[in-house]
């Protein structure tokens, strides 16, 4: 059959330093990096209240966003990707 054309999505890699005070340092598929930031984001209440697709960080995520204090849903996927190798 053809080859599993999620095997670049599943592939584990490694978060920053950065990130890892977020996520954990052992090497993480980008799904789930991106669970253990949604569950960090719930268990510490950033995510705005007014507008949901907004998350605000407090210091770990702050590293992690580039020095931003509020990014969107869009925004944080993309910034959490330039953590991962």
């Amino acid at each position: 059959m053809a080859k599993n054309a999620n095997a670049a999505f599943m592939k584990e890699l490694t978060p920053s330093a950065d990130l890892a005070k977020v996520v954990g340092s052992k090497p993480l598929p980008r799904t789930e990096v991106v669970k253990k930031l949604w569950a960090y984001i719930k268990k510490n209440d950033l995510q705005d209240k007014k507008n949901k697709r907004n998350i605000n960080a407090d210091a770990s995520l702050k590293a992690v966003f580039g020095g931003k204090s509020v990014v969107n849903m869009f925004e944080m996927t993309k910034l959490v990707s330039k953590h991962l190798k």
